[in-house]
């Protein structure tokens, strides 16, 4: 049971802390557990005089203090989130005598997303005391676990190519991830495997002309895919932006060097090593064939040059199809 589970089993408990901390990289999980509490905590009834909503660039620390120590009406606790927490980064410190003796009728959530306070203050260390949730920025290996993980609780499945397209597209942002895949269980029934065909026709993610087939055309030295795909992403732009390109197939590259370098390891340790799906060591394999050591690492050097000129350093009045095409004729040639 991870940390997200554990508190969410002890609100179900009505096993409350009057301290919520909810930090971190990942505001999908922080979310996940302040709308849990928002939804559950109080009563409708109970709501509409104790309940406060509060964000972070809207209020002072010593106006939450005060809020927190108001005394609730006909119900046993107030409720009150603080949205975007991180706004009051430079006065929360403010916060600690409240910390050090919070009142016993009031929740407090602290919502304080994409970062932390520090944990050498004093404050950080009293917070400790109550409930805390570090959300950390998940790796694509996590993510496509999650994405699993997501859809079994929901009575779906997905495989193993349809789930590395969405990841690859999408990124590790797993709001918007949720977002699609609840957007998929509207339309598909409970019990259906979701397939690429699914995830082209409802997310709009091409199953043929996508970064993922990108990286499978490289590793297979298939020139004239590779030249159909970027073809393709020149004809469509704002769907597939030069960072989600270079960032995968930079991610692609390395996971590759990781598996050219490692010897004698079982599929297991190599797919754990490189934080990839076991499923798809057979493509790695038969990339390593192609590309020696040395070739991966010019490779990746390559793909970080493109980045840079997708960005204007050094790139003249170079067009987006063209950095393209420069890459992955450089990728492919021998």
């Amino acid at each position: 049971m991870n940390e997200v589970e554990k508190i969410l089993a002890e609100l179900k408990k009505k096993n409350y802390s009057p301290i919520y901390y909810l930090s971190g990289e990942e505001p999908y999980f922080i979310d996940v557990v302040s709308n849990y509490i928002e939804q559950h905590v109080l009563s409708e009834d109970e709501k509409a005089f104790n309940q406060q909503i509060v964000y972070g660039k809207d209020i002072s620390v010593d106006a939450l203090i005060h809020y927190a120590r108001e005394y609730p009406m006909m119900a046993e606790r107030r409720l009150i989130i603080v949205k975007e927490a991180q706004e009051l980064s430079r006065t929360i410190g403010q916060l600690l005598p409240y910390v050090e003796k919070p009142s016993p009728t009031t929740i407090l959530v602290l919502c304080y997303k994409y970062g932390k306070i520090d944990g050498k203050t004093k404050l950080a260390k009293e917070l400790k005391k109550y409930t805390t949730l570090e959300s950390k920025k998940l790796y694509e290996s996590d993510t496509i676990r999650w994405v699993n993980s997501y859809l079994k609780e929901n009575n779906y499945s997905i495989n193993q190519v349809a789930c590395q397209l969405l990841v690859s597209f999408l990124g590790t942002d797993l709001s918007r991830i949720a977002n699609e895949l609840n957007k998929l269980k509207i339309i598909l029934k409970p019990g259906t495997e979701i397939t690429p065909t699914h995830i082209e026709e409802n997310i709009g993610i091409s199953k043929d002309f996508n970064v993922f087939e990108l990286q499978n055309a490289l590793g297979r030295k298939d020139l004239p895919k590779a030249m159909q795909i970027i073809k393709y992403f020149n004809e469509n732009q704002r769907d597939n932006p030069m960072p989600m390109i270079t960032e995968n197939l930079y991610r692609y590259f390395k996971s590759l060097f990781i598996f050219s370098s490692l010897t004698g390891r079982t599929d297991a340790e190599l797919a754990r090593e490189m934080g990839v799906n076991p499923y798809f060591l057979k493509d790695y394999r038969q990339a390593a064939a192609l590309y020696p050591l040395k070739k991966i690492s010019y490779c990746m050097e390559v793909i970080k040059q493109a980045d840079l000129k997708s960005k204007g350093v050094e790139s003249g009045s170079i067009s987006y199809y063209d950095i393209l095409k420069e890459m992955v004729i450089s990728v492919i040639s021998d």
